[in-house]
């Protein structure tokens, strides 16, 4: 079983932003999978399905941001599995625009949804894909960057990375952290 958790924020005013790309993903991800990610249980929409003979949980935490951390520890204490079997996809203002990283561990560098969630369930032991988001104007706020949507070129190449960033969850689940890690971290 996994855990497949994209951070975002909830409501329409965050729908489209760079923040949201794990909402954006998740929900790529549900769609193509015939998953409803519809229930509101652990603080989060949650969906369940089977992935090739795998029960997936798909969760977009309503917690906002910053507070990922508490929908996770509520997911994995119900569903008692290791964090080896959670699978997180975030934002990354340090990858270039559409840019996809996989990683089966690591700090939370400066995102402070991982940072929640590393601090809560104590373990930054669990793999991650990020998908960048390009940095940020020099004359611009971290936060508003990240609150801004996509534009014009960025467009295509963010469609592109959140189908990568799913076919790598497909590949997390079917054949293993190591496996996504060689045929996407390109």
């Amino acid at each position: 079983m996994y855990i497949i958790v994209g951070l975002g924020n909830p409501g329409d005013k965050y729908k489209n932003t760079r923040h949201n790309i794990g909402f954006i993903t998740i929900d790529y991800f549900a769609e193509k999978h015939n998953i409803n990610v519809n229930k509101i249980k652990h603080k989060a929409l949650v969906g369940e399905g089977i992935i090739a003979g795998e029960k997936v949980v798909l969760a977009k935490p309503q917690t906002y941001m910053n507070l990922s951390g508490e929908s996770v520890l509520d997911l994995l204490q119900w569903y008692k599995i290791e964090s080896t079997k959670l699978v997180l996809i975030y934002d990354d203002i340090d990858l270039p625009t559409g840019k996809v990283r996989i990683r089966g561990s690591g700090s939370s560098g400066t995102h402070n949804g991982m940072r929640s969630i590393i601090y809560l369930i104590n373990t930054q032991d669990f793999p991650r894909i990020r998908i960048g988001v390009g940095g940020k104007p020099e004359r611009m706020d971290l936060a508003d960057y990240v609150m801004t949507g996509f534009r014009g070129d960025d467009v295509p190449i963010m469609e592109e990375a959140v189908k990568k960033s799913s076919d790598a969850i497909y590949e997390i689940v079917t054949k293993g952290i190591n496996s996504a890690m060689n045929k996407y971290n390109k």
